[in-house]
């Protein structure tokens, strides 16, 4: 039973990656349209509907307004301090620096789960996180031969910022996802974010020509819509629930991998022994995370003995 829920969760959080991985060359594409905060603010509105619409086919879970304050948190760390803040980041760097900022993430997160939940920081944990991370780079490097980097500081942090945001998510608010169903705790997520946006947007939404907008662009936000925000939040969600904080962070090295394979998809990337050699690194560092003991596990053997 738990090897069956484990396989779901790791399936689970490697879907919201991909989705996620995506979501920097297409984001980036329908950033050259529509302004960050007007992406944003579609983000999280659309999100929102999507997941109330589909509440109604599901379970009704009643809400203590303890947690529902809790939930107001939780929106800040996972939605308006992570993506969106994100979204910003990357409309000033380029795709490649944001892919590099994304590895900080489970590293972060090992930090925030040792000072936390109390999470033994072992040495398979630290070696699968460097193995990890050691792919994601090399990938990143072997696909920033050639290319432009148009990076910059300021959007660098603010991506950075959103790794540190999202970490914190991962670890303090583990507890809701454990109470309540992933439906339930996003669909009030990305209310809570909306009414964080709205505000701010309103002039930038108001003023968009949308006769000037391409239809490709109106795909792309739909997209970061419907595949970035509701079907991978509700993944993660979902994947937070069966596994480790730290497990969950891996798979974040996915999003390199993901954008490499769709630029070879699309004809404009090439696939040589370095790529080869970075995911597997990858994998490889996604599999001694997992093989590395929680502290449920040390307490077990204590017990035990």
């Amino acid at each position: 039973m738990d090897n069956s829920k484990n396989l779901h969760g790791h399936l689970f959080a490697l879907t919201a990656n991909i989705m996620w991985g995506l979501m920097a060359p297409i984001g980036k594409s329908a950033l050259q349209e529509f302004s960050a905060l007007s992406v944003t603010t579609f983000r999280m509105v659309g999100a929102a509907a999507a997941f109330w619409i589909l509440s109604i086919f599901c379970k009704q879970e009643h809400v203590n307004h303890r947690d529902m304050l809790k939930i107001f948190f939780a929106s800040l760390f996972a939605l308006v301090f992570n993506q969106g803040v994100f979204i910003f980041g990357l409309s000033m760097t380029s795709p490649i620096d944001a892919s590099i900022v994304t590895t900080t993430l489970p590293i972060v997160t090992m930090i925030v789960a040792a000072i936390y939940l109390k999470e033994p920081v072992t040495n398979k944990k630290v070696l699968g996180i460097f193995v990890g991370a050691m792919g994601a780079l090399i990938l990143i490097m072997s696909s920033q031969a050639g290319s432009n980097g148009n990076g910059s500081l300021i959007g660098d942090l603010l991506c950075l910022i959103a790794q540190i945001s999202f970490s914190i998510y991962l670890t303090v608010f583990k507890g809701l996802t454990q109470q309540y169903s992933a439906v339930t705790i996003n669909k009030w997520m990305f209310v809570y974010a909306s009414m964080c946006y709205i505000p701010f947007s309103y002039y930038d939404i108001s003023t968009i020509q949308w006769a000037s907008i391409s239809t490709v662009a109106i795909i792309q936000v739909l997209y970061v819509v419907l595949g970035g925000s509701f079907l991978a939040y509700l993944c993660i969600m979902t994947a937070q629930k069966l596994l480790r904080p730290t497990v969950v962070s891996m798979y974040n090295y996915m999003q390199p991998i993901v954008a490499t394979i769709a630029a070879i998809i699309m004809g404009i990337g090439s696939f040589g022994w370095q790529k080869g050699l970075a995911i597997a690194l990858v994998f490889l560092g996604v599999y001694i995370v997992t093989q590395s003991k929680s502290k449920a596990d040390f307490e077990k053997a204590g017990r035990e003995l």
